[in-house]
């Protein structure tokens, strides 16, 4: 007896069933003739696939590189214990593609049948689903009712699931709304088989209980190879390798690539030249390499739009515009606090569309990750582990590409001001923090979404700040790579002749030459003399800054008299404008000094050096960087004159104040330390000289490069000093190594190259000393 209240409707449904016939679940075939179906439409308007014995998935990967062990995992799954595992990762990333690879093993080396549902939308998922029970002997009437909602779905499908007669492998794929498989119990675990998920949601409750599998960006080689598979013909494995570093190893940008490339009719592009054609249109030149029928998930441009909206629908739509405010910084690792809610109330986002409040990011941030468009991990800076978040490239070009016009300035000049409360204010304070260097990928991304003026001056200012930083830091490649970009966006948004252009391509120059770029250097030193001079005239401090720093470039260029030239005009019309005693004056004096030495001038250098030396440590004190460099001149003029016991204290003095203001492995240290080196040598402490040298050829080859004409000549020196110590072998392999760089970066005839064939040949050790101890070095300033 039931009581009941309101309206009640009351539907019947009856089997009928042939003679002979039972009901029970074995019997998986019912004559239409006498099954009576509901005369009603579905109530979910469901209509079967095709198949699910196939992946109805499009493309099927040709290749598959480096999932091995995920592989493995899962057959072995699938041979024994079964189980719910899912593969989570950002779209493009392969996910389907590894499934797809799963089911062609099981299906032709194993008992087992594979089943294949699309799980993007719930409509196709239950369709999906009852086909599955069809295949596993569901009877037509019993799927009927289940079409109309007069029997429970996903009970029928688990039941004749679980009563296979044959192991399955069950792949629900890019169910990137786990709600679809959540709601009814839909997702289940059996005995007869395993669930494999697809999905973009690493983060769900409905996945309790399952195996979590994270799916990421292929390594670098086997990123490489999967484009020599695709376009064999188009390149080499060293283009292809980076030309997938450009794609950032994502496998549907190495798919699309690849395939634009093999089916070329026109043209015939190489690697390289694709590569070259991506700074033009990224997204839409790998879309063109995607198949005639254009879905969103095999398109570069689109896939990453299926998960953002998503999070619209979902009441999230301030992750739009944090995804938008990422793509204007790099991929590497952005520090959570950069996006702290106070610091966001200090830009303009409030009125960006969508709106992206402060007190809504963190909401945002977790629609991000739970979608998989964005991934957390911990950074080591400074001793301390920092929490980052990541992005991968290609979505973020994507992303940035997308964009609408209207919003890029607010975006850009939003992402200027966060980061530069990242900035330390001092190279002290970068020190203490471990560097600057990381700021470098994200400052030149940052430069290159610049949309107009409104921003560039304040995105270029930005820039040389870091780059300044850098290269107080002896971190030359990024000081370089920031000014270079600094210069470009300067001289395009504000003018060649703009003063922070100007300023720009001066701190390039001054990178390229601790580079080992002298002539580069020099003539993009010439041409910034040549503007400040036109524009502020000769006596500008800005001019006097260029007519200073030429001095370097043209020194290593074996232009001396002009080197020396700019300094002394340098130094005269500082003591003429600013005084004799300024920090300006005296730091031209300070470089003077190891030039006088190198012209000879023996008598000048000992009426100079001295004086300028006192000078400024009174004026200055003893730590200034001008003392140092000072001291440091000084002890290589005594070096080249011969007075080796004079030289030996005043190095051993410039090494220590060296490693106090810059540390133990910063580029002027190092110099300090192989000038001790040559005096040793000279004293006949060749253990000690060794000792440094080697350190030395360590820390230069870390900082500079393994080609580096400093590095090229310091490791032949070191060559040489172990012949003439006697270490005949370890000479030997050291200078096989060099030989063939110095041919490529000096030439065959230079003296380096010479030098070091001569140890190969072992006839390194001319009776003179050290190759180095007879040429010197250079003793530049910072």
């Amino acid at each position: 007896m039931y009581q009941t209240t309101g309206d009640q409707h009351i539907t019947e449904h009856h089997h009928y069933y042939g003679d002979g016939e039972a009901a029970s679940p074995a019997n998986s075939s019912i004559p239409r003739d006498i099954v009576h179906t509901p005369t009603e439409a579905p109530r979910y308007g469901l209509t079967a696939p095709d198949s699910v014995r196939l992946p109805l998935v499009g493309r099927t990967p040709r290749y598959l590189r480096d999932r091995k062990t995920l592989l493995a995992e899962l057959l072995a799954a699938a041979g024994s214990h079964g189980g719910i595992h899912v593969l989570h990762g950002t779209g493009g990333c392969g996910k389907t593609a590894i499934a797809q690879e799963l089911f062609r093993s099981v299906t032709s080396h194993l008992d087992t049948v594979g089943l294949w549902v699309n799980a993007s939308e719930r409509t196709t998922f239950r369709a999906g689903m009852l086909a599955v029970a069809a295949d596993r002997g569901a009877r037509t009437v019993e799927l009927a009712s289940a079409y109309a909602g007069q029997r429970a779905a996903a009970d029928l499908v688990w039941h004749y699931l679980d009563s296979s007669p044959q192991r399955w492998v069950l792949v629900l794929d890019n169910a990137d709304d786990p709600a679809v498989l959540g709601e009814g119990g839909w997702l289940r675990s059996s005995g007869q088989g395993t669930v494999v998920v697809t999905t973009r949601r690493g983060s769900s409750p409905v996945w309790q209980g399952a195996q979590l599998h994270r799916v990421g960006t292929l390594p670098v080689d086997d990123a490489a190879l999967i484009l020599r598979d695709l376009a064999p013909d188009s390149g080499t494995f060293a283009e292809a390798r980076s030309m997938a570093q450009r794609l950032d190893c994502l496998p549907l940008a190495l798919t699309l690539a690849g395939a634009f490339l093999s089916r070329q009719l026109l043209e015939s592009w190489s690697m390289s030249d694709y590569q070259r054609r991506l700074q033009d249109d990224f997204t839409e030149l790998i879309d063109r390499g995607a198949d005639s029928d254009r879905d969103a998930r095999h398109l570069v441009s689109r896939t990453w739009q299926i998960s953002l909206d998503r999070l619209e629908k979902a009441g999230v739509p301030e992750s739009v515009t944090l995804m938008r405010l990422l793509s204007c910084f790099s991929s590497d690792p952005l520090p959570l606090a950069l996006f702290h809610p106070r610091r966001l109330s200090a830009t303009d986002l409030v009125h960006a569309t969508p709106s992206l409040d402060a007190q809504r990011v963190e909401v945002a941030l977790r629609g991000l990750l739970d979608h998989s468009l964005v991934a957390l991990v911990d950074v080591e800076r400074g001793g301390a582990g920092v929490r980052c978040v990541r992005t991968h490239g290609v979505v973020l070009d994507s992303i940035a590409a997308s964009v609408p016009d209207d919003q890029r300035l607010l975006l850009t000049a939003s992402a200027v001001g966060l980061l530069a409360e990242e900035f330390p204010k001092e190279l002290g304070e970068a020190r203490a923090v471990g560097g600057v260097g990381w700021l470098a990928p994200h400052v030149v991304n940052l430069l290159r979404r610049v949309p107009g003026p409104g921003v560039a001056l304040e995105a270029v200012e930005l820039a040389l700040r870091l780059a300044a930083l850098t290269y107080g830091m002896g971190d030359y490649h990024a000081s370089s790579s920031v000014a270079r970009s600094a210069a470009e966006i300067g001289r395009g948004q504000l003018g060649a002749d703009h003063p922070v252009t100007l300023r720009a391509r001066h701190r390039l120059a001054l990178a390229l030459f601790r580079l080992g770029k002298f002539s580069e250097s020099e003539r993009l030193h010439r041409d910034v003399l040549d503007s400040r001079v036109r524009l502020l005239g000769r006596e500008n401090v800005e001019t006097l800054t260029s007519l200073q720093d030429i001095h370097e470039p043209l020194a290593q260029l074996g232009r001396l008299e002009e080197c020396v030239a700019s300094l002394r005009e340098t130094e005269e019309i500082r003591a003429r404008i600013l005084g004799s005693d300024h920090p300006d004056t005296l730091h031209a004096r300070a470089l003077l000094i190891e030039y006088l030495a190198n012209l000879n001038a023996q008598e000048e250098f000992d009426a100079f050096a001295p004086t300028a030396v006192a000078a400024c440590e009174e004026r200055l004190g003893a730590e200034s960087f001008t003392t140092v460099t000072a001291r440091h001149n000084f002890a290589y003029g005594l070096y080249v004159f011969g007075r080796w016991a004079q030289a030996e204290e005043a190095a051993r003095v410039a090494v220590s104040a060296r490693e106090r203001i810059h540390g133990a492995e910063h580029y002027l240290t190092l110099s300090a330390t192989i000038l001790l080196s040559w005096i040793l040598e000279k004293r006949g402490q060749g253990d000690e000289a060794i000792t440094l040298a080697r350190r030395v050829v360590v820390g230069q080859e870390r900082a500079l490069g393994a080609e580096h004409p400093y590095v090229l000549a310091n490791r032949a020196g070191l060559a040489t000093s172990l012949v003439e110590s006697g270490r005949v072998e370890e000479a030997v392999v050291l200078a096989t190594r060099n030989l063939p760089l110095c041919e490529r970066t000096l030439g065959p005839g230079d003296p380096v190259t010479i030098k070091t064939l001569a140890v190969i040949e072992l006839g390194g050790a001319d009776g003179e000393g050290s190759p180095l101890g007879q040429d010197g070095g250079p003793v530049e300033r910072a």
